[in-house]
């Protein structure tokens, strides 16, 4: 885990959308196709639902202030996930927005299915989910906070309302898929009760279980969960003042630059 890596980014960080998406030469587009069908195959087996090629925020420039990057096939993400050694040629840094949820008494903790098609059966911070096509505007522009407060509504039940506006923290880059997720944290003055109450009323089956851990347990439950908590949760964690800085890096491993 010691190739994760840290891009640091600023509170008015904007996203936009500077080019198209580029064509693949035949060869590697057929490459493409097959990893694609291979996976959706896999994920519809296992019961996670049906794979859809959208469109998807992939980062071509990075700075603390200003990302760049363009529209791409869900299914070349995918490919990539699969065969890493295919990043050269694709060259996707695909970005996906990552909650941290604070409620009164604890933070929202959620476990992937084991059919994903991503970090399958890991913990992570709900919500999250990858910048689509629904968060561009017309003018090229992405608006992060948007569509980070309908995944919160999606997965977790609660509206945005009930949320303080989100915050970003940082970001972290898988060093195999090079996926980018942009932690924001989120402030609610529910408690755990309350939090758990809407998601079972109106949640989605995203997470099983869907828990809030309390703040004095977050050490414990990250260390009792070395290996299956998701790296970027532990550096949004310590970004937070949640966990003691040397807890949370030995845990994640994450080098930042």
């Amino acid at each position: 885990m010691n190739d994760f890596q840290v891009h640091e980014v600023s509170a008015a960080v904007t996203v936009r959308v500077a080019r198209a998406m580029p064509p693949l030469p035949a060869a590697l587009d057929a490459t493409v196709e097959t990893l694609w069908r291979t996976a959706a195959d896999r994920v519809a087996a296992g019961g996670a639902g049906r794979l859809f090629n959208g469109r998807v925020f992939s980062i071509d420039s990075l700075a603390p202030d200003r990302i760049t990057g363009h529209m791409t096939e869900f299914r070349r993400i995918v490919a990539q996930m699969e065969d890493p050694a295919l990043f050269p040629a694709l060259g996707i840094r695909s970005l996906a927005v990552c909650g941290v949820v604070c409620c009164a008494d604890g933070v929202a903790v959620g476990r992937r299915p084991p059919a994903a098609i991503y970090q399958p059966g890991m913990w992570q911070l709900p919500p999250a989910g990858s910048v689509d096509q629904n968060a561009l505007r017309p003018d090229g522009a992405i608006d992060l906070a948007g569509q980070l407060l309908t995944e919160l509504r999606e997965e977790i039940g609660l509206d945005a309302a009930a949320a303080g506006p989100p915050r970003p923290l940082c970001l972290v880059e898988h060093p195999g898929s090079h996926v980018c997720d942009l932690g924001m944290a989120l402030t609610t003055s529910l408690d755990a009760a309350a939090v758990l109450a809407i998601h079972r009323a109106r949640g989605n089956a995203e997470y099983d279980p869907l828990l809030v851990v309390p703040y004095a347990e977050l050490a414990g439950f990250v260390a009792r969960h070395r290996a299956d908590l998701v790296p970027p949760a532990r550096v949004f964690l310590v970004r937070l003042g949640l966990l003691p800085p040397a807890v949370g890096l030995q845990c994640s491993g994450v080098g930042g630059r």
